[in-house]
């Protein structure tokens, strides 16, 4: 199943690209609409999801980047071990491997996760991300909908 590794760079490329065109141009907390309800605003996360723990001091930097070196070899060995019928958990972790190490090579290198997309609704604005985010909760969903039994069907044929 390694073959599903192509996903992985490409939300890696993807990701890491659209990071390196943010900081080259924007200025931190420039924000530009795209959308009514969607901007491109430049925000450094020193935190992990939602920014927890970005106010504690730095430890949280090396506490996050050797969590996402261990559950990026946990997916690795498991997308080694899926059998050829589990494409649907193949898709999901190939997307969770490349988001973690896009925002694991932010973490190292920078010592903060570079985000960009800003969604809102009137006043109330979600907090802002990047590419490697969503592609680990679209594999995080597609692991839920795997779990409830979706895109098994090919399995049962195959067993």
């Amino acid at each position: 199943m390694l073959k599903w590794l192509w996903v992985s760079v490409l939300v890696l490329v993807l990701d890491q690209a659209s990071k390196l065109a943010i900081d080259a141009h924007f200025q931190l907390y420039e924000s530009i609409p795209l959308l009514p309800n969607f901007n491109l605003t430049y925000a450094r996360n020193t935190g992990a999801a939602f920014s927890f723990l970005a106010q504690v001091g730095g430890w949280q930097r090396w506490l996050f980047a050797g969590l996402a070196v261990v559950m990026s070899s946990i997916i690795g060995i498991w997308l080694y071990r899926l059998k050829r019928h589990e494409t649907m958990m193949a898709w999901a972790l190939s997307l969770v491997l490349g988001g973690a190490i896009g925002n694991l090579i932010d973490r190292v290198a920078y010592g903060y996760v570079i985000d960009f997309l800003d969604v809102f609704y009137r006043d109330w604005h979600w907090p802002v991300f990047n590419i490697a985010d969503s592609a680990i909760c679209v594999g995080v969903g597609l692991m839920v909908l795997e779990s409830f039994g979706i895109g098994r069907r090919t399995a049962e044929v195959l067993e």
